[in-house]
């Protein structure tokens, strides 16, 4: 009698038990589903934050990588047209060099090679005639024709 007890009381026990783990499993569940969806909703909405400024720096990137293009152009638009001054200048400098005498064109780039100015002086030289080249030669100090001709020979090796 004393085991149909005790059989009784465990048994009873059980039963008893059992309907309050259930509620406290289902009560758990539904905090679990309800932080669930709190999670998600966080989530969600971090996420189309995310991709919102992903969007903004997307287009802040082409912005700049147009900008960066246009400047790009526009700064080889710029070398383009003062390459062109520049050869204009020269070529007027040369056409005003091929008509001078030798003698006194001479004078003039020596003075210019001188003062320091051995490349404005190359520059002319390779704008002039041959011809005239070789007579204004003559008339250059020895130095500064042996500078002109070492710039010549390195500039056809070129």
């Amino acid at each position: 009698m004393r085991r149909s007890l005790i059989l009784f009381f465990i048994t009873a026990s059980i039963a008893l038990s059992a309907p309050q783990d259930e509620l406290s499993y289902i009560k758990q569940k539904d905090e679990i589903n309800a932080l669930k969806k709190e999670l998600t909703q966080f989530y969600n909405t971090k996420e189309a934050e995310y991709q919102k400024q992903k969007k903004e720096l997307e287009q802040l990137l082409a912005t700049i990588q147009k900008e960066k293009k246009e400047t790009t152009e526009l700064v080889k638009r710029n070398q383009e047209i003062l390459k062109d001054i520049k050869g204009e200048v020269a070529s007027k400098t040369a056409k005003i060099y091929n008509k001078m005498k030798p003698k006194v064109a001479a004078a003039i780039l020596n003075q210019m090679m001188d003062e320091g100015k051995v490349e404005d002086v190359f520059d002319i030289i390779l704008k002039l005639k041959e011809k005239n080249v070789t007579t204004l030669m003559k008339f250059l100090s020895v130095p500064n024709a042996a500078t002109i001709t070492e710039k010549l020979k390195n500039y056809h090796t070129k």
